[in-house]
C-alpha cells in the first residue's frame, strides 16, 4: 500500500501549492476537495514562499560570488604579514637589529617564529599589532623595514579588513534569509499537510486506487515502499513467465 509523502524540498513545496491553486482556479467551490479558507491561506502564502526562496537564493549567490575574491584578499594579507615578520627575523639574525625589537610587535624576543595567521581573527589581531609595532619602532629612531614596507603591508591589511566586514554583512544577510525561509517552510508544511488531509477526507469513501488518483490531481504524492516495489516486480515477472 503506497504511503503519502509530504514535500521535503522548497521546489516540491512550491509545486504542491501551485497545483492546489490551479485546482482552485479551475474547480467550482462546491466541487473543490478542500475548504475555501484553506484556498485563501494558500493564496496568501504562495507569494511569500516564492519571495523567501528567491531572497535566500540571491543572498547565497552574492556570498558565493564574493567568496573567491575574498579568499584571495585574505591570502594576500597573510602573505604580506608573514613576509614582513620573516624580513624582521632576517635582520635580527644578521645582527642589524636587536632581538628585543620583536617586543614592539608583541612577539617573543627569544624566538623567531612567525605568529599564527591561519584564521581570520589571527590576521586581524596580528595585523594591528605588527603595523602599530613598526610605527612605534620607527618613531623611536629605528630604520624602516622594506620588501615589504609597512605601508604596503597596511594596504593589504586594510583591504582584508574591509573585505572581512563586507563578508560578515553578506553572511548576516544569508542568515536572515535562512531564518525567514525556515519560518516560511514551517508554515508551508503545516498548510500543505492540512490541505492534503482535507483532500483525502473528501475522497475517503472511494476505493483506494480511485481515491489516490483523485488526490493526485490536487498534488498529493504517493510512493511505494521498497518491499512493495520488489513484490510488485516479482508478481509482474511471474505473470510474464506464466504468459510465456
Amino acid at each position: 500500500m503506497p504511503y503519502r509523502r509530504l514535500p521535503n524540498t522548497d521546489q516540491a513545496r512550491i509545486k504542491a501549492i501551485e497545483m492546489a491553486l490551479e485546482k482552485g482556479k479551475r474547480t467550482a467551490l462546491s466541487e473543490l476537495a478542500f475548504r475555501q479558507q484553506t484556498l485563501d491561506r494558500i493564496q496568501m502564502l504562495y507569494p511569500r514562499l516564492l519571495g523567501a526562496v528567491r531572497q535566500l537564493q540571491a543572498a547565497k549567490q552574492v556570498q558565493f560570488d564574493r567568496a573567491n575574491e575574498y579568499g584571495n584578499i585574505f591570502k594576500k594579507a597573510k602573505l604580506y604579514l608573514s613576509h614582513f615578520v620573516q624580513v624582521l627575523n632576517f635582520a635580527i639574525q644578521r645582527e642589524e637589529m636587536k632581538p628585543q625589537v620583536r617586543e614592539f610587535y608583541g612577539l617573543n624576543p627569544n624566538a623567531f617564529d612567525v605568529p599564527p595567521l591561519n584564521l581570520e581573527k589571527d590576521v586581524l589581531a596580528w595585523g594591528e599589532q605588527i603595523i602599530l609595532g613598526e610605527q612605534k619602532r620607527c618613531m623611536q629612531g629605528g630604520s624602516a623595514i622594506y620588501s615589504p614596507s609597512i605601508a604596503l603591508v597596511k594596504v593589504h591589511f586594510e583591504n582584508f579588513k574591509d573585505a572581512f566586514h563586507h563578508q560578515k554583512i553578506l553572511q548576516n544577510n544569508t542568515d536572515r534569509a535562512s531564518m525567514k525561509m525556515e519560518e516560511t517552510r514551517d508554515e508551508a508544511d503545516a498548510l500543505i499537510q492540512q490541505l492534503w488531509n482535507e483532500v483525502e477526507e473528501r475522497f475517503a469513501q472511494l476505493p483506494d486506487d480511485m481515491r489516490r488518483e483523485k488526490a493526485q490531481q490536487y498534488g498529493l504524492v504517493y510512493v511505494y515502499r521498497q518491499s512493495e516495489l520488489k513484490r510488485m516486480e516479482a508478481e509482474k515477472l511471474q505473470i510474464n513467465l506464466n504468459f510465456n
